[in-house]
């Protein structure tokens, strides 16, 4: 594995809350499945709370009464309201954040590698990078298919393992505390982004390094951490 200064720069991303904007898509499909099952459906503040963690966990939060059997059960009630959603042609809108597809394409650009850990299945990761054209930028995508569930931080490590990133050159981006948890875990720094589902301080409390509020922003903020990308004749797959 490369070290310090002289090894990639690895900038991973979280999905939901930090590149796309789908917390309204994700509330609607939690009401979705929880009425179909007889239970009164969560607030959208409440469902905020939870975007980022694997689903069981996630409803387990939200209804922390039942068991884990249940949990499993009430996500494949989630899983199946997001297809009856997605084929009703209802999840069409979901857009990027400002600022953040110019963001992509300059970090990339630059020479630093992308990555993606997302509470997600892979499905759901597939059908975002086709919808954005994101099919070349990601050389790492780890999500909720084969890791446990954020803050746990098997996805990053596994991003790092996968890219041959050293802790120090690698940097997580993300809207909620678990991210920042996660990145902590693996060693690594973080950065918060403010127009997601968690609060600026919670974030910082979480273990942020640093919190942008604005894409433009994270150029500087990712130099400023694990400094400038390696040349690009030297990156993965050169």
């Amino acid at each position: 594995m490369t070290t310090g200064t002289e090894g990639i720069g690895l900038v991973v991303f979280d999905c939901d809350g930090t590149l796309v904007d789908s917390a309204g898509h994700i509330a609607d499909t939690m009401a979705d499945c929880f009425l179909a099952a007889g239970i009164a459906a969560p607030t959208p503040a409440e469902v905020a709370r939870i975007i980022g963690l694997s689903l069981p966990i996630a409803i387990g939060r939200l209804l922390p009464h039942l068991d884990d059997v249940a949990c499993h059960d009430l996500a494949q009630g989630y899983r199946d309201a997001y297809r009856r959603r997605l084929a009703a042609g209802l999840m069409g809108d979901e857009r990027l954040f400002d600022g953040v597809d110019a963001a992509l394409k300059r970090l990339d650009g630059a020479g630093y590698v992308l990555g993606m850990a997302t509470g997600k299945s892979i499905r759901g990761v597939e059908r975002t990078v086709a919808r954005f054209g994101f099919e070349r930028l990601f050389v790492t995508i780890q999500t909720a298919d084969t890791h446990p569930s954020k803050p746990h931080p098997a996805m990053m490590l596994a991003a790092m393992d996968e890219t041959g990133a050293d802790p120090a050159r690698s940097v997580l981006i993300g809207d909620t505390s678990y991210d920042m948890e996660m990145a902590r875990a693996a060693g690594a720094r973080a950065i918060g982004v403010a127009w997601g589902c968690h609060a600026h301080q919670d974030l910082l409390d979480a273990g942020a390094d640093l919190v942008v509020t604005a894409a433009a922003e994270l150029d500087a903020a990712i130099a400023t951490l694990i400094g400038a990308p390696l040349a690009p004749e030297r990156r993965i797959g050169a």
